[in-house]
């Protein structure tokens, strides 16, 4: 692919996202996924399902068949256009670098064949899952953007060697490197030709809706929490040994047994991991009920670890847990910086409870929360996205050959 120059105008008839999550799967609350279906209000994108990653073993993961499962129920589906201009596509692909060699040759092809289906033949490539490096060069792109919100390499599941040489192949490619953590940002400044910050937003009017009037007091929740005792405290999201922290949020709980917690989210560690009494685990919710769980809730918290990957992190839920109006008990991390003042920050068991017992003593400032968070809507983070991408001197062509049906 020949590098973008300034001054130079190249035009582009979509956009091919290489996901770092599946649309059939995970939460859409996330950034691609946000970002994407309101560029497609506009323009086509084709949303190409994170490629393969982690490394899963038939003998050591747990979660291997449902993964496998998962994945091939994605495959069937080919190419669908969900809403509006927005395309979502499977290929085939298998993590790894021997795995690289066994569907690299494959992966271009599948790729251009859905994009040309979507109507999209000079795209912007965008790519958020690393593996995505090995489409550069293969499709022939306009420009190539890089969505720098994960710290990929930090991924225990991943291999680190592969990771980390195909995240540095995409930032020498990449014309824009899109950062959601500013300290991430500052970090990698001389290792990109062009930076841009988009912290994580928010869908404003249904987190607000859900949370209800300032001083309203929580309401029962969807109906398998409905019947729950009070005081609750909630944490929504997924239970992961690289991100969550299993030893204290066990300390916490069992500080508080008359609290009780709620967790809501999958959960990848061991079956067992906890058993006490005042702690209830509902699996995955549809993205649209979210709001609903956090507006039951009267505590919401983050008992993040110490990870790499929470160290270059931006949680989305931060802004969600402010907009829908509860008190926010977290651990610390660098993308706190700013929002501090409206949450309380906890260093151990002992001080997170100690925080818990006093975020549900003591008002929260509801209104505060959600002017601070006013500005952070997902529509004004996809405006800037695309007013950025134009600004690389490219133009949008609206005159590209239509979608082929689709499936």
């Amino acid at each position: 692919m020949n590098q973008l120059n300034v001054g130079e105008i190249r035009s582009f008839d979509g956009i091919i996202c290489v996901g770092g999550e599946d649309w059939w799967y995970h939460n859409r609350g996330h950034f691609d996924f946000q970002i994407m279906r309101r560029l497609a209000r506009e323009m086509p994108v084709l949303f190409v399902n994170s490629l393969a990653v982690r490394m899963p073993s038939v003998t050591g993961d747990r979660q291997f068949a449902e993964r496998i499962q998962r994945k091939l129920k994605s495959l069937a589906r080919g190419v669908v256009n969900v809403e509006n201009k927005f395309f979502v596509f499977s290929p085939m692909s298998v993590p790894g670098s021997t795995g690289q060699k066994l569907t690299g040759w494959a992966l271009a092809p599948q790729i251009r064949y859905a994009a040309a289906r979507a109507g999209i033949r000079r795209p912007v490539l965008w790519v958020h899952c690393p593996a995505g490096a090995a489409l550069v060069g293969e499709i022939e792109a306009s420009a190539v953007v890089m969505q720098r919100t994960d710290r990929f390499e930090a991924f225990p599941e991943g291999d680190p060697v592969v990771l980390t040489r195909q995240i540095a192949e995409l930032k020498r490619a990449s014309d824009l490197v899109v950062y959601a953590a500013p300290h991430l940002m500052h970090e990698e400044a001389g290792e990109v030709k062009r930076q841009l910050l988009v912290t994580h937003g928010v869908e404003l009017e249904a987190f607000i809706a859900a949370g209800g009037a300032a001083g309203e007091r929580p309401g029962k929740g969807p109906g398998d929490i409905s019947f729950l005792p009070r005081p609750r405290v909630g944490f929504i999201g997924g239970i992961d040994a690289h991100t969550f922290d299993p030893e204290l949020f066990l300390a916490v709980a069992a500080r508080l047994p008359k609290v009780q917690f709620i967790m809501i989210g999958g959960c990848s560690l061991p079956d067992d991991w906890c058993t006490l009494p005042n702690v209830k685990f509902t699996g995955r919710k549809p993205y649209e009920m979210v709001a609903r769980y956090m507006a039951a809730m009267d505590v919401l918290i983050m008992p993040w670890n110490q990870s790499d990957w929470i160290k270059a992190c931006n949680p989305i839920k931060l802004k969600e847990y402010l907009a829908v109006g509860r008190p926010v008990v977290t651990t610390d991390f660098a993308a706190l910086d700013g929002w501090r003042d409206l949450v309380r920050v906890a260093r151990g068991a002992e001080e997170f409870a100690s925080a818990i017992e006093a975020a549900l003593s003591t008002p929260f400032d509801v209104a505060a929360a959600r002017q601070r968070v006013a500005p952070e809507s997902w529509d004004a983070k996809a405006a800037l996205v695309r007013d950025t991408i134009l600004g690389l001197g490219l133009r949008f062509d609206a005159a590209a050959a239509p979608a082929q049906s689709v499936a």
